[in-house]
């Protein structure tokens, strides 16, 4: 298997409260629109939303469960001001924000929120990342 990601999919509760929180409150554009599920071309992976009952049944896995799902979503910015500008957007839009923006151990400075299933994105500035021309982090 190549080392390659392309979609990461999310299973909803309520698909189109998603829907919109994803299109409306962040502001990403859908991209091949169609009925049940729904995608987001985040640079070089997509983000896709998908009923959670639907997504386990696939999965062959139970769709209960609760607590720490052992992942977190995140997206990089160019500054700490970067960091703070997207908190306070979202923070006015209603958004649920689980810390604050702040300095972590690591030397960089970062965030967290969550999604209307509580998805944690954290909004991070890395003084050690780098981008290509395209946005996407450049780790070689």
């Amino acid at each position: 298997m190549e080392q390659n990601l392309h979609i990461i999919t999310l299973g909803v509760k309520n698909f189109e409260k998603s829907k919109k929180f994803y299109s409306e409150i962040l502001g990403w554009k859908i991209s091949r629109p169609q009925e049940g599920i729904v995608f987001f071309q985040a640079g070089g992976i997509v983000l896709a939303l998908y009923p959670r009952k639907e997504l386990a049944e696939d999965a062959v896995i139970s769709p209960k469960g609760s607590g720490f799902s052992g992942f977190t979503l995140a997206y990089n910015a160019k500054s700490e001001a970067e960091v703070d500008e997207i908190i306070t957007n979202l923070k006015s839009k209603g958004v649920k924000i689980i810390k604050e923006p702040q300095k972590v151990s690591w030397g960089g400075y970062s965030s967290y929120f969550a999604d209307p299933d509580g998805f944690r994105w954290e909004v991070a500035y890395n003084p050690f990342f780098e981008f290509d021309e395209k946005g996407s982090l450049k780790l070689d």
